[in-house]
Order: structure tokens, then C-alpha cells, then sequence
């Protein structure tokens, strides 16, 4: 993809994802995730209406009429976004692939944190740590993100969500908001996300296509594994086959929902046809 290419599919998702921030999400993203508390601003004069209880005694005394201490929440706040970048984001039937779908999701969230004055930071993992962008605010900073979501190109085509949950931890010591978006097609990670929900604010988003849940009848098909890159022929016509098939699929998919939920995390799934605004809205004001 060349440089003029690339900067108008920025900005195409920018003007898109932004625009949602901005009248959709921010004030949702806001209420949603709270800052780490309450912090002192100012003393002012007593209004009507005003608490009494956050009456300055103190100052009051000195200048013989009512004052009151004003505090306001304390909003800084990292947002990470683990996004999966592995061969089988690659998959999509209709208008998008999924890792399209998921490039928008990321960069709404993005923007909506950035609203917020919250930094934001990256990590693109397979079966390794393809890239990690440092949480840093700015325009530019998220602009980055969007760049690298569009382009980079992921060295290995395997997924391991537990070696990217572990990097995790390790680079971020302080409680940060997480956002894991991936197919999810991958097994063996709750214990490792039990521990990380622990200390951070986890939110799964599995993006999936309506194609992936079930095999269609179509006889002997020469298929290959995105992430292996194995190819094999596969007899779709058989019941059988197509049932085991549809039995592992669910299995996965159950299995996003039963680890992010014991482990206190947040879960949602996203169809590629379907909206994604609708599924995070609904999502936000279930948590608000």
C-alpha cells in the first residue's frame, strides 16, 4: 500500500470513527470508566443549593461567610487496546474482513479516550508481540495507532492470546482499561485472564463472521487453515463432518463468554454484518 493510499484510508476511519466518538460514545466512554477518584480543585463561596456537608469550616471562619471545597473527578486513565492480527482476522464473506471491522471498533474506542484526555497504547499480537506502541494522548498519537492497524503486517499467522495477556501485565504496571479484540479462535486462556482482570479493567470484543459458525454444503472442498497454513480436502457433505464442525465452533465461542465472565471481565460479540455501535452502546450502558 502506498503512502497517498494509506493516508486516505486513515482518514477515511478517522472521519468515521471520530464522528462516533464525538456525538456517540464520548459521553458513554465517560460515564462508563471512572477515574481513580475524587480530587481537590477550589474553595468557592456557598451557592444555594450546595451540599453543607462540603462546607470549609476553616476558610469559612477566616472570612466569615459560607465557603465550600469543590473537587473533580481525577480522569487520567490508559486505555490499551490488544488487537489480534493472526491469519484468521483475514476472513470475511461479506462487504469487510473481520480485522477491518476490529481496525474501526479500536479506533472508535481510541478516539472516544481521547475525548476523555486519556492516554492510549497498543500491542498487535499472533502467537507473539508483533508491535507495541507505548500509551501516549494526542491526535497524532491515535492517528499512529490507526496507521499501524491498517498496514503493518503480522510475521507470524498463529494466535496466543495467554503470551499476549502475560505481555501485558508485564508492561503495565498501573490499572489500565483493556480491550482484547480477536476472533477468539484459540483455547487454554482463562486462568491467565482470570489473573489480569484482576489487576486491570478487561473488555473482550469477539468479532466474528456469520460464515465461520457453520459449514455449507458443498461437497468436497479443498480447504486451508489461515493460521497453519495446512491444506486439506474436506468432504462438507457429510452430516457428521459439518456437525464437529459446528460442535468446535461453539465451543470456542462458549468459551470466550464462560472465561471473560468468571473472570469478572467484560464480554460482547460483534457479527461483521451487523452494527458495532449498537453492540458497544448497549455494552456501555449495561456497565454505566
Amino acid at each position: 500500500m502506498d503512502t497517498k493510499e494509506l493516508l486516505k484510508k486513515v482518514r477515511k476511519i478517522e472521519i468515521k470513527t471520530r464522528r462516533l466518538s464525538d456525538h456517540v460514545f464520548g459521553g458513554e466512554y465517560h460515564s462508563t470508566f471512572k477515574g481513580r477518584g475524587m480530587t481537590f480543585s477550589e474553595v468557592r463561596q456557598y451557592q444555594f443549593g450546595d451540599d453543607v456537608r462540603s462546607i470549609d469550616w476553616n476558610v469559612t471562619a477566616r472570612y466569615n461567610e459560607p465557603y465550600v471545597k469543590v473537587f473533580e473527578e481525577e480522569r487520567e486513565l490508559t486505555l490499551m487496546l490488544l488487537v489480534d492480527i493472526s491469519g484468521s482476522e483475514l476472513f470475511g464473506t461479506d462487504e469487510q474482513f473481520k480485522n477491518e471491522i476490529v481496525t474501526e471498533i479500536a479506533a472508535t474506542l481510541a478516539f472516544s479516550a481521547l475525548q476523555n484526555n486519556d492516554k492510549i497504547g497498543l500491542i498487535l499480537f499472533s502467537d507473539e508481540i508483533e508491535l507495541f506502541i507505548p500509551p501516549k494522548k494526542g491526535k497524532s498519537h491515535v492517528l499512529r495507532i490507526i496507521r499501524e492497524l491498517i498496514e503493518y503486517k503480522g510475521q507470524s499467522k498463529k494466535t496466543d492470546l495467554v503470551n499476549a495477556l502475560k505481555y501485558l501485565t508485564n508492561v503495565m504496571k498501573k490499572k489500565a482499561i483493556v480491550f482484547v479484540l480477536s476472533d477468539f479462535i484459540t483455547e487454554d486462556y482463562k486462568d491467565t485472564l482470570k489473573i489480569v482482570s484482576g489487576k486491570h479493567d478487561v473488555t473482550g470484543i469477539r468479532v466474528y463472521d456469520k460464515h465461520e459458525e457453520q459449514l455449507p454444503n458443498l461437497g468436497m472442498v479443498q480447504m486451508q487453515d489461515q493460521e497453519t497454513g495446512e491444506t486439506i480436502l474436506v468432504n462438507t457433505a457429510s452430516k457428521k463432518v459439518r456437525r464437529n464442525y459446528e460442535a468446535y465452533y461453539q465451543d470456542r465461542a462458549n468459551e470466550f463468554l464462560e472465561s471473560f465472565r468468571k473472570s469478572g471481565a467484560g464480554a460482547l460479540s460483534c457479527r461483521v454484518d451487523e452494527s458495532y455501535v449498537k453492540k458497544l452502546l448497549g455494552y456501555f450502558k449495561r456497565r454505566g
